[in-house]
């Protein structure tokens, strides 16, 4: 069974800075991509950024290129999602999402992934 956690939201003022993290529970000898999107309310999940397993492929919106990056340590089967010069416009629930087939290849659609945590709430004010 895969189980994903997030963690590191919070409230934070427009210019300021956070780091999500996302813990898998997986098998040993599993190997996935994984990918962060985002909801704000009202609003479809839109994707944030991409990951494969090795870490060397990664993808990032267009609307956070620049200001958002990603990364993962997968001695610890935990992926990061480092969020800088936080704008009100990236308020939203952040969900982490893990992907076990293709685990080399990075994707920005939501109905690539099949594991989905229950997410952060990530709150930006102005």
């Amino acid at each position: 069974q895969v189980q994903l956690v997030e963690s590191g939201g919070g409230l934070v003022q427009a210019g300021g800075s956070l780091q999500l993290s996302c813990a898998a529970s997986v098998r040993t000898e599993s190997t996935y991509a994984v990918g962060w999107f985002r909801q704000a309310p009202g609003k479809e999940r839109e994707f944030v950024a991409a990951i494969n397993w090795s870490g060397r492929n990664t993808a990032i919106a267009n609307s956070v290129k620049g200001r958002f990056t990603i990364s993962r340590d997968n001695a610890k089967n935990t992926v990061y999602l480092r969020m800088s010069s936080l704008k009100p416009e990236d308020t939203a629930v952040y969900y982490c999402a893990a992907r076990f087939g293709g685990s080399y290849v990075v994707t920005a659609s939501v109905d690539n992934y099949g594991y989905w945590g229950q997410g952060t709430q990530v709150t930006v004010s102005s």
